[in-house]
């Protein structure tokens, strides 16, 4: 905790807080994304993991899922 207070400088720790957070979901919410995009050649039989969860999409065309 002393690394990140100190790594925070003059910014309030709930600046700090919120940004860490929002990497945090970030990374997340595009990891997801990731996973549920079609895959890049060589990944087309790939296993996704189990946490990750189905995205259903509108698209005829989009037979991946």
């Amino acid at each position: 905790m002393n690394l990140l207070l100190a790594t925070a400088g003059d910014f309030p720790l709930s600046f700090v807080i919120v940004y860490v957070v929002g990497f945090i979901a970030a990374v997340t919410i595009g990891s997801i994304a990731w996973y549920n995009s079609k895959r890049p050649a060589g990944w087309e039989n790939a296993e996704k993991p189990d946490y990750v969860p189905d995205v259903k999409t509108d698209d005829p065309k989009d037979t991946t899922l």
